[in-house]
């Protein structure tokens, strides 16, 4: 396991307990002026699963979705408390409100609810027709090609060690810091844990959770030409939705089909498929971000 998934298996998603209902994360020492995301979602995950395995269901409850809305920046270099209502435990399901502190203000509020195992119908879209990770150049590679070509602020992105590999299908809204014409507002990455992961449902869940917010925002700026690397951009992640649809693991390659149907008001909406190997569709996503131009 590398040094960056050590630290966000170990140290970011390891929360300390305080209280019954109140626990502590920090932030990794990464250089980021404001905390990641995915981090305080993939926390306060971990947060709220904590006070459902507390209850010892006969049924193990699963995660099968969360909404959060995003108040304020995160202070990195402070630790985030987690306060957690447990706001109902039903035969079948429970239902968690987690509410993200920091300086004695909210940060980020999210409600998440969890499901024992049931069967029921069945269906799911299919997986786009996409080249397969072990035909795409690996991120080594693309940093080899690019990155003595890129602004200053993406090299040091980009060189910093990370817990998730990522390939993506169309490396230019990558890797670009403006796409030098408006597309179509879809790409699809592969990612996966960048080593094996421990046999732990929830990790695997607060992977997913982690990694869902790396590059969802960027969709809604590819059909402007630009991205979130461009220093005209104000952009923020508003609100994030996850909903788990099946089993997966995390450290397997996963497909991130991306899209943006609208955006306006300064706002951007992008919706996310997460498709494994074989086709399934494990998980959903959506998000609104803000998107402010001040060229």
């Amino acid at each position: 396991m590398n040094a960056a998934l050590d630290t966000l298996i170990n140290t970011t998603l390891n929360l300390e307990k305080i209280e019954q209902l109140i626990f502590r994360g920090v932030s990794p020492k990464n250089g980021w002026q404001r905390v990641f995301g995915g981090q305080v979602i993939g926390q306060a995950l971990v947060a709220a699963r904590h006070t459902v395995k507390a209850m010892n269901f006969d049924n193990d409850r699963l995660t099968h979705s969360l909404h959060g809305y995003f108040l304020r920046g995160g202070d990195p270099t402070v630790p985030i408390v987690y306060e957690v209502d447990p706001v109902r435990d039903g035969k079948s399901f429970s239902t968690r409100r987690v509410v993200a502190i920091q300086h004695g203000q909210a940060i980020f509020s999210m409600i998440a609810s969890f499901q024992k195992f049931e069967t029921g119908l069945e269906h799911q879209i299919d997986m786009p027709d996409v080249p397969l990770p072990n035909d795409l150049p690996s991120e080594s590679e693309l940093k080899a090609k690019y990155m003595n070509k890129l602004p200053k602020a993406m090299q040091e992105y980009w060189s910093r060690e990370r817990p998730i590999e990522m390939r993506p299908v169309e490396s230019r809204y990558t890797l670009n810091s403006k796409a030098r014409e408006p597309k179509e507002p879809k790409q699809n990455v592969w990612f996966r844990a960048s080593s094996k992961l421990p046999d732990d449902v929830d990790i695997h869940h607060a992977v997913l959770a982690f990694a869902s917010d790396f590059s969802l925002l960027d969709t809604s700026l590819i059909a402007h030409g630009t991205s979130v690397f461009d220093p005209d951009m104000q952009v923020a992640s508003l609100d994030h939705a996850i909903w788990f649809h099946r089993p997966f693991k995390a450290d397997e390659w996963l497909l991130y089909s991306q899209d943006s149907p609208s955006s306006g008001g300064a706002r951007g909406f992008n919706r996310g498929s997460i498709f494994n190997l074989q086709g399934q569709l494990i998980a959903s996503t959506a998000q609104e971000g803000l998107i402010r131009d001040h060229s």
